[in-house]
Parts: C-alpha cells; structure tokens; sequence
C-alpha cells in the first residue's frame, strides 16, 4: 500500500491499494476516530481516513475531476447543512489545526449527533443550532471565511448560499452549493432546475466557474463552485 498527496488539493491523498485501485483519503485531524466507520489506514505514525464518494458530494466531485481548489490548509470555512458532519469531518482534516469550520445545522436531534460522535473530537469544528436561510441570527458568532459550502435541502438553495456570502464571504472567497434537483423541483428536468440556480447564484455576485453533475455517486445532484465577487 502506498500514499501520495493529490496533485490539486493540499490535505488530499489518494492510498493505492494493493489489489491496484486506488482511494482519496485525509490525514486524520481526530486519532484513532472514526465518523461513519470508514476505514483508517496507517503508515508510520501518520493515520489516513479513506474518504468515500458515494458518501459526501465534495468527495464525488473530486472523483469526477474537479479542478478548482475550493478549499486548504488554515481555511475558515462556513458549512451550511453539515448534518451528522460527513462531509465537514473531512474539511475539518484539510483545514487543520489552525482552520475553522462553522456548522449550521436546523434540526436538534441532529446537531446532537454531530456534537456527540465529530466536534466533541475535533475542536476546529464549531456547531451552531441555527436556520442557514436566516444567516443574521447568526452572524456575531461567524467570522469572514475563505469557503461557503451549502448543501441543503431547501426549495431556494441558491438563494441560501448568496445570502449568507453577503454576510460571511471574503471578496475572492469560494462558495460550493451542492444543488438537489428534487429538493426544488420534482417537476422539472434537472437540467433545468441547475441552470435556474446558478442564474440565482451570477445574478448574487457568485461567479460560475466549475460545474459537475455527481452522477453516478448522486442522481440529480450538481456541484457548482463560483467566486464571490461583490461589485
């Protein structure tokens, strides 16, 4: 078995396995931790987390070629849906340290989940119980940050993300909206349903430039990646 940094993303590495395949992985932040039972691998004293992408969009898009680096070591990052905190998990492995990472999540039982098994071991994880479609509740307790990574299942996901870069986003700073087709639209092509969103997305100072549709690891799931760029 043999580890190498990905070529694009600082904080990513692919394990090559030994029957030739090959695995995306993350130095794991959290020792001797798990978040879903994945599989940790260990060369020497350094521990990886095999990264799944049937199981985390950012994960999925980075399997189907993504070439924008969206997010790096020392980053603060706000994660609107974290959810049980997957995905954030390994953020939180790629920021380090001396990154942050803001989760807003709506439901109780939920947060709970994510307090109890991810940030309680990992302290650059910040949960906050809160409604991402009203992002001035939260404001005094979120700092500017380099990324915004939306991934709920809201009828106006592109509404969400632009409205939370107003308040939280560095000029240049990156915002990732996982968009669900079915969440907005079930009546319509998805297709159709991301190019309405990211007209939402241009017409907000969020800039275009990366999109993949996750099939086959999500059906009707795009992730777009744009620039905040406030005139």
């Amino acid at each position: 078995m043999e580890i190498k940094p990905h070529d694009c993303f600082l904080g990513v590495y692919w394990v090559f396995q030994n029957d030739g395949s090959r695995r995306l992985a993350t130095l794991n932040l959290a020792v001797g931790k798990t978040v879903y039972g994945e599989r940790l691998v260990k060369v020497g004293k350094r521990e990886h987390r095999l990264w799944d992408p049937y199981r985390s969009k950012l994960a999925a898009a980075i399997y189907l070629g993504l070439k924008t680096t969206v997010v790096k070591p020392s980053n603060k990052v706000l994660y609107l849906g974290a959810s049980t905190g997957t995905t954030a998990s390994y953020i939180s492995d790629i920021v380090g340290q001396s990154g942050a990472v803001y989760c807003i999540e709506f439901a109780e039982r939920v947060i709970r989940e994510l307090v109890s098994h991810v940030s309680t071991y990992r302290p650059n994880i910040i949960p906050l119980l809160a409604d991402a479609r009203c992002p001035e509740t939260y404001r005094s307790l979120v700092e500017k940050v380099d990324l915004i990574y939306c991934d709920v299942a809201q009828p106006e996901q592109a509404k969400i993300l632009v409205d939370n870069a107003d308040l939280f986003l560095k000029k240049g700073g990156k915002g990732l909206l996982a968009i669900k087709a079915r969440s907005i639209d079930v009546t319509k092509k998805p297709s159709a349903i991301f190019k309405q969103e990211t007209q939402v997305l241009t017409r907000r100072n969020l800039i275009r430039i990366e999109a993949l549709e996750l099939e086959p690891y999500d059906r009707d799931h795009s992730l777009v990646v744009t620039e905040y760029n406030p005139k």
